[in-house]
């Protein structure tokens, strides 16, 4: 064997012994230079800390068992991720305040304990989304739903974007199944895995409170969820949430005006309304066309902005 074949080898033995030394220091963190191995830290100014769990915590003034361990956890998860889950939890505050305004009123006529606008803030975020499932508004209604409570829904309306209509409806149905499964709790864990659900799995398990059944994981979390956003929306510093008054979002204020006719091109009747179409939208959602068919000259009320919400836009 030449010089220059043993050079070749030898090179290469070189490489393979420098690559398996890089894999190694950046696989592994360690550099051995004559000593211990010496571990890499990342720097960072976060300062990440475990969200304490209160002691007692309340749903529609039902005592929910912290003392259980499974409870306690169940809690501290959704503690933990809406805590931590900044952008998320940062938009409910603000959407909080702009639809609570008009939720509350709805919910104390109707004798349906306050704790259930955060069920409304955790099913849509109080935005008019649309779920995989066809569920829409902000309490995310199925069209079947809608219409055996009321609801007219059709090519040019859907009134379940229409807040005030669809939190009427989500009142029925929760003061319903209060009736039927005995606990505003149980009534809460129905509204997301349905009554009859709930009904046969109490039966069938042998257990009357919802902390004692076993249920799909998304139901199962559920109350803990709503739980976790009353602690956070109710006392937001402790949580590490400062939001300036100025920064919440406003509610919308507005007048009203009716109609018994069709409209055949609403984006026109905004404007003679004093309103462009994104105005219009954002005040009545539930209109979901450019027209507006009405060959029985159902009466129709729609909001337009008043002369504080116009102020207050243009500021």
């Amino acid at each position: 064997m030449n010089i220059k074949n043993i050079l070749v080898i030898f090179v290469g033995v070189i490489n393979v012994v420098l690559v398996a030394f890089v894999v190694y220091y950046f696989t592994t963190g360690e550099l051995y230079i004559g000593k211990k191995p010496q571990l890499f830290a990342i720097e960072t100014s976060q300062h990440i800390t475990n969200i304490a769990v209160p002691y007692q915590q309340t749903f529609c003034n039902e005592e929910v068992p912290l003392e259980n361990q499974f409870c306690r956890e169940s809690l501290d998860r959704e503690l933990q991720i809406n805590s931590y889950w900044h952008s998320s939890t940062l938009s409910l505050l603000k959407n909080g305040h702009k639809w609570f305004p008009v939720i509350e009123p709805i919910l104390r006529k109707n004798n349906i304990p306050d704790d259930f606008k955060y069920l409304a803030l955790i099913e849509s975020g109080l935005q008019n989304v649309v779920s995989p499932r066809g569920a829409a508004g902000f309490w995310q209604l199925m069209k079947g739903t809608g219409r055996d409570y009321g609801l007219e829904i059709n090519k040019d309306v859907d009134e379940r974007y229409h807040v005030e209509k669809a939190t009427e409806v989500a009142c029925r149905y929760l003061r319903k199944a209060k009736d039927k499964l005995g606990t505003w709790t149980l009534a809460a864990a129905s509204y997301n895995a349905g009554q009859r659900r709930i009904s046969n799995a109490l039966k069938k398990q042998k257990v009357n409170s919802y902390y004692d059944l076993y249920l799909n994981a998304e139901t199962a979390r559920y109350i803990y969820r709503i739980l976790a956003i009353k602690q956070i929306y109710s006392k937001p510093e402790y949580y590490g949430f400062f939001i300036e008054r100025s920064e919440l979002y406003p509610p919308l204020t507005f007048e009203t005006f009716s109609i018994d006719y069709a409209v055949n091109d609403l984006v026109a009747f905004a404007k003679k309304h004093g309103m462009d179409y994104k105005t219009f939208k954002t005040f009545n959602p539930w209109s979901r066309n450019t027209k507006l068919r009405n060959s029985k000259h159902k009466v129709y009320t729609f909001k337009k902005p008043d002369n504080r919400y116009r102020k207050l836009i243009s500021n």
